[in-house]
């Protein structure tokens, strides 16, 4: 058997702009994702690592590590809570963008339950070096990406219900995840960096375009939703419903009910 991807490539050619993915079925009879680079193709398994490999006998190194976490805690007497040194942050952060390419690839697949389990899954390493690093810089460089990580996997979710035909659904999570946006902008001292945020105006871009196609009945729903945000003082969740109903004006024009 020849070891040359020449065909292989010639017959899949790259495309810049675009994120080239398929799904095969592997020699072993299990599914495999495969994403097409400038320079080759990336295979990965489709749950598990990415690359297929069981560190310490765990599915990945953060269960190792999240193992490691639990037995220090459980151990009586124990005042040596978990330690993650530079190497082990920097084999977490590799583990990481595994997981980064799979979602991304399953994004594109129409796998959002799989892309919620990875992102999910992603945040947790986030906290996990946030809290046990003992390098400060180890503790902040991932901090960085959990708006994004938590904006995808947002989409993921309101995606699938887009997907099941529950828009009204769609639009919570996202008003939801936009919340959880603008605490992590507040939390990391970036709030005003939020409005012109890229993850803040994909999620907004994704509901309004959900608003537009939504019924009557459901623009009155969302004028209730306002009206029970006022009445419980959630200004910042109303800020955002009276956004959604600006974009939602009738045929005639008329302005939506007084807020």
């Amino acid at each position: 058997m020849s070891l040359d991807l020449t065909s292989l490539l010639r017959d899949w050619p790259y495309e810049p702009g675009q994120i080239n993915v398929r799904l095969i079925e592997g020699d072993d009879g299990e599914p495999k994702i495969q994403m097409r680079l400038d320079l080759g193709v990336l295979q990965l398994e489709t749950s598990g690592r990415p690359d297929g490999q069981r560190p310490f006998g765990y599915e990945s190194l953060l269960e190792y590590y999240e193992a490691r976490l639990d037995e220090s805690e459980s151990d009586e007497g124990d005042d040596k809570p978990l330690a993650l040194n530079e190497e082990d942050c920097r084999l977490l952060r590799e583990e990481a963008v595994q997981y980064y390419h799979r979602y991304i690839s399953l994004l594109v697949l129409g796998e959002y339950d799989a892309v919620v389990r990875d992102t999910m899954r992603n945040l947790r390493v986030l906290d996990l070096c946030k809290a046990h690093a003992e390098q400060e810089e180890d503790r902040d460089v991932l901090e960085q990406f959990r708006p994004y990580i938590s904006m995808m996997k947002v989409r993921a979710l309101a995606s699938q219900m887009v997907a099941d035909n529950e828009p009204k659904a769609a639009l919570v999570i996202i008003d939801d995840g936009l919340e959880i946006l603008r605490k992590q902008y507040e939390e990391s001292g970036r709030a005003p960096e939020f409005e012109q945020a890229s993850e803040v105006q994909l999620l907004r871009g994704m509901r309004d375009e959900l608003t537009t196609k939504l019924p009557a009945g459901q623009k009155a729903e969302l004028h209730e939703r306002l009206r029970r945000a006022i009445e419980a003082e959630n200004y910042e969740l109303a800020a955002i419903l009276r956004d959604e109903l600006k974009l939602m004006k009738d045929e005639k024009g008329e302005a939506p009910g007084p807020a």
